[in-house]
């Protein structure tokens, strides 16, 4: 059995360098322009680079999103954007548009191109149109089942490949194609720019009773009707791999190297230890979900690969995420095996204990010895984010590895 390629988002170059170190084997990022995350801080063209070098230096590819939905005016911009990623060389763009397909041929000849879900494909004529048409890869719009997946599979050209999105956030619209943020906030989601009306309280009044709300809500929070919960498969990956899939994409390229380091690191460790001994993988489903909910998430489904989603599928509670460990931040450079450098990212003190987590699966509680500001100065705590910090701990650490508490957080946040 072929192993499936985990695809990993990345916000940022400590977000993608992190993806590296616990597990991915293909980082996807954006640029500055012309990707549907504009709200992430995303790369410039030197980070870029470096990105690309770290992770080909650890063997694993990097692919950059270029999957706005572009109108006449953006087409000369994404043309010469087009030539900079020929010179800059991603293992791949991730494309929507058939404009901007059809540009990235012109422009970008050397790399290859992935059709992104926004596409809509969701049956085997529109994966051998994109064959023909040159794609290496179409990604599974998200509303198929496994059956239509593997269907659409057996029916595929050689050497086409499919990815799926394995874990994330879920959208309300068909495959992530929707007009409400641009038609209250003017701010289109198919440009990049998405408000994610979604997640608001709604209510309803009626045409001859202004003013008033009526009472449709399910608690005082408000009605969520268009929140869905998120998406999780790690518990039927043995499903996933008799589909034959390429590739596991997991969703979130605004979240935190944290997210990014939880999720990976249980989603490597489950797909490898499935593919070697399904029972063994069954054994561990435990600690599998265990790890997906140590970081911030919404409540788990599984999407549309079992079927259409029932009315459990949608989130009546509320918008607010679950609580996981609280992110402290990445060891940088070591000063020793105890010693370290770090940006801070969220307050700790001198005798906590808290956690490091390995790159493979083995966490190790330590306590906090001492805290140090830049210039060598000592210091109770570490309340200011963002500050350089010189920490150490009771047990050796590695550059690069995750800090985080040992306790769930206590407060949910949105």
């Amino acid at each position: 059995m072929k192993r499936p390629e985990l695809l990993m988002p990345a916000s940022n170059l400590e977000v993608l360098k992190t993806a590296v170190h616990y597990g991915a084997d293909a980082v996807y990022i954006g640029g500055d322009a012309y990707g549907l995350r504009a709200a992430a801080r995303n790369f410039n063209s030197d980070e870029m680079r470096e990105g690309i070098r770290f992770a080909h230096a650890h063997h694993v590819k990097v692919y950059v999103t270029v999957n706005i939905f572009a109108h006449n005016k953006d087409l000369a911009g994404i043309a010469e954007y087009l030539e900079e990623l020929q010179q800059i060389g991603p293992d791949a763009l991730i494309i929507s548009d058939p404009g901007v397909f059809d540009l990235a041929r012109q422009h970008a000849p050397d790399l290859d191109i992935h059709i992104s879900t926004q596409a809509n494909n969701t049956n085997s004529g529109t994966f051998g149109f994109w064959h023909r048409l040159g794609a290496k890869r179409v990604v599974c719009a998200r509303e198929l089942s496994l059956d239509e997946i593997s269907q659409i599979i057996s029916a595929m050209p050689e050497g086409m490949e499919t990815e799926v999105f394995i874990h994330g956030a879920m959208c309300m619209a068909y495959s992530g194609r929707c007009l409400m943020s641009a038609y209250m906030t003017g701010r289109d989601a198919n440009r990049g720019a998405c408000t994610h009306p979604c997640r608001w309280s709604y209510s309803v009044i009626e045409q001859t009773r202004p003013g008033e709300e009526l009472p449709v809500y399910e608690n005082e929070r408000g009605s969520f009707v268009f929140h869905s919960k998120d998406l999780c498969m790690i518990d039927h990956i043995p499903d996933m791999l008799d589909a034959g899939i390429d590739c596991y994409k997991v969703e979130g390229r605004m979240k935190n190297a944290l997210y990014v380091a939880t999720v990976g690191r249980a989603y490597r460790n489950a797909i490898d230890t499935c593919m070697k001994d399904r029972g063994a993988y069954e054994q561990k489903l435990g600690w599998y979900l265990e790890q997906v909910k140590s970081c911030t998430y919404r409540d788990f489904c599984t999407g549309f690969f079992y079927g259409r989603p029932s009315d459990d599928a949608q989130v009546y509670e509320g918008s607010a995420y679950h609580a996981g460990r609280t992110y402290l931040g990445i060891v940088g450079d070591t000063l020793s095996d105890h010693e370290f450098m770090l940006e801070q990212k969220n307050k700790f003190s001198k005798g906590d204990m808290i956690e490091i987590m390995g790159f493979s699966g083995g966490d190790r509680k330590a306590r906090v010895i001492s805290i140090k500001d830049a210039e060598g100065n000592e210091q109770e705590s570490a309340p200011h984010a963002k500050q350089m910090l010189r920490i150490t701990l009771s047990e050796p650490v590695q550059s690069g590895e995750i800090l985080r508490s040992t306790e769930t957080c206590s407060e949910e946040s949105r």
